[in-house]
């Protein structure tokens, strides 16, 4: 009796959170695919055909390939020797240095291009210190937009190097050693052992990449997700947006796959050997290689807050943009933290739905990968398809919770990705012996399952809240008239608005973002550890 209840109450509870995940973040997807097949007479591929014929798309999935290869290089070229360094080397202050070199990830991507722009721009930083223009004509580039989203996503590649290296076994290169000097264990052990890591973190890189709209938009490069913002903004057609999308979906998928085959389930654990494998030790390099780290910190973190700050003056214009600004500021504060709850919430049910089926997790963790990658553009526009039409209640659509369900839609998926992998380490017989005491599943899930989730829950809720907090490719089209978050009103002023009130808006809502990162930093430090 005890275990029919147990499992009707887990089916009931589970199928209404798998349902309302696909609604949320899976159907507006599907529901533009399908649209982009159809026409007038039915069933047609007229927007496909006019996708793959024109030499137009053909530039534009050139030069969105070469955007997405380009960051992907930059990031792992930087990343994955910083994640080696942090596993291996000793360094001093390696809590402090990783948190530092993660500073450019939590910035939104378009926060950075702006940095960008005010420093290399023909009446940037640059041109006003050296007395000459010397970097304008790479600011408004293809280049530039790499160099941006280079530096923005390396820390991906840096993380999963550095996890990666932690979880190589100890006893492989212990033994190695015992015929071989360091160097030849480091080069034929190690580096080929954390390979498909740093492959699987460059794909990610890559598909970020691909389906970024910000930084495109804001250096004038014409890549697809830009095309898919046109088309619908301008051209109000749905087809077209979807048509122009499927080569990004198309080569998420692919990456999703690779990632699946590269690294499989090491994605999602996060546990390490206890054991210590081969140091790095730096001897007369020690000094060199701390002065290229402080480098680095200096050239990608402090610079860009240093360049906003310059750009935004003195402390009182700070304030009177923030003032002026103060209901975008607290509407994105409110959403933000409404949607990162409410995504945290659902994402907890659908990861323990991924974690605990066995037989369907392996394609659960990939759709997951798939649907996160899809461009936010796309995910805005299929949500104005669903919910602007008969039949759906108005309200819904004609206010800001439409902007929640953008995050649901987009940040849900990393969420129940992060969460599968954090249920995997809550061992099944705590369920099973609550189960025998007779507690049905929903006590069992709030009262056994979710404490063992706090460290899992809290990353959720810290990722999705900087996230949604960033949002701008699906906020800017289903945003309410009259409704504006931060981003949004960033995006706005840049044409007709003084530069030092944007970059003063873009500094308030990088120390938003950077708070959370912040608390983190002193909570672990609290811990202690230098690790």
């Amino acid at each position: 009796m005890a275990r029919g209840r147990f499992s009707r109450s887990r089916t009931a509870a589970l199928g209404s959170g798998v349902g309302l995940f696909a609604a949320l973040c899976a159907l507006p997807v599907l529901f533009m695919l399908v649209l982009s097949l159809q026409s007038a007479d039915g069933l047609s591929f007229e927007n496909y055909r006019h996708l793959l014929t024109q030499p137009r798309q053909r530039e534009l999935l050139l030069t969105s390939a070469v955007l997405a290869g380009g960051a992907a290089l930059i990031g792992t070229i930087i990343g994955a020797p910083l994640g080696l360094l942090l596993a291996r080397a000793d360094l001093p202050a390696k809590r402090f240095l990783r948190l530092a070199l993660i500073v450019p990830l939590v910035i939104p991507p378009y926060i950075l291009g702006l940095a960008w722009i005010y420093f290399g721009g023909s009446a940037g930083l640059a041109a006003r210190t050296i007395g000459r223009d010397l970097l304008s004509g790479s600011t408004y580039s293809l280049t530039g937009a790499i160099v941006v989203l280079g530096i923005g996503f390396y820390p991906l590649s840096m993380l999963a190097t550095e996890a990666a290296a932690r979880r190589v076994e100890a006893r492989l290169e212990e033994a190695a050693l015992l015929v071989a000097l360091p160097r030849r264990v480091l080069m034929r052990i190690t580096l080929p052992l954390i390979a498909h890591a740093v492959a699987a973190a460059a794909l990610i890189i890559f598909v970020l990449a691909l389906s970024e709209f910000g930084v495109p938009a804001l250096l004038r490069v014409r890549v697809f997700t830009t095309e898919v913002f046109t088309a619908f903004a301008a051209l109000y057609d749905f087809g077209a947006a979807t048509a122009l999308a499927a080569p990004i979906m198309a080569l998420a998928l692919v990456a999703g796959v690779g990632v699946k085959l590269m690294i499989g389930e090491r994605l999602l654990t996060t546990r390490r050997n206890l054991a210590v494998g081969l140091p790095i030790y730096l001897g007369r390099l020690h000094a060199s290689v701390l002065a290229c780290l402080a480098i680095l910190v200096a050239a990608f973190v402090a610079l860009p807050l240093a360049v906003l700050a310059r750009e935004a003056g003195r402390v009182e214009r700070v304030a009177a943009a923030v003032n002026a600004s103060s209901s975008a500021i607290a509407s994105s504060l409110l959403l933000a933290t409404g949607g990162a709850v409410l995504t945290a919430a659902l994402a907890a049910v659908v990861g323990y739905a991924a974690a605990r089926a066995e037989r369907l997790r392996s394609l659960a963790n990939l759709s997951f990968i798939v649907l996160f990658a899809v461009p936010s553009t796309v995910v805005g526009i299929g949500l104005i398809g669903l919910w602007n039409r008969p039949g759906l209640p108005s309200e819904v659509y004609r206010s800001p919770l439409i902007i929640v369900i953008a995050y649901i839609a987009r940040f849900a998926p990393v969420a129940a990705l992060i969460l599968s992998g954090a249920v995997r380490q809550v061992p099944v017989s705590l369920e099973e012996a609550a189960q025998v005491a007779g507690a049905d599943w929903m006590r069992t899930f709030t009262r056994i399952v979710l404490p063992n989730l706090k460290a899992g829950l809290a990353a959720a809720l810290v990722v999705c809240f900087i996230l949604a907090f960033g949002e701008l490719g699906a906020t800017v089209l289903v945003a309410p008239p009259g409704e504006s978050t931060l981003p949004i009103r960033i995006y706005t002023l840049i044409a007709n608005t003084p530069s030092s009130e944007v970059a003063a808006l873009a500094l308030v809502q990088t120390g938003v973002v950077l708070m959370p990162l912040v608390l983190f930093g002193a909570f672990a430090r609290g811990k202690g550890g230098g690790r």
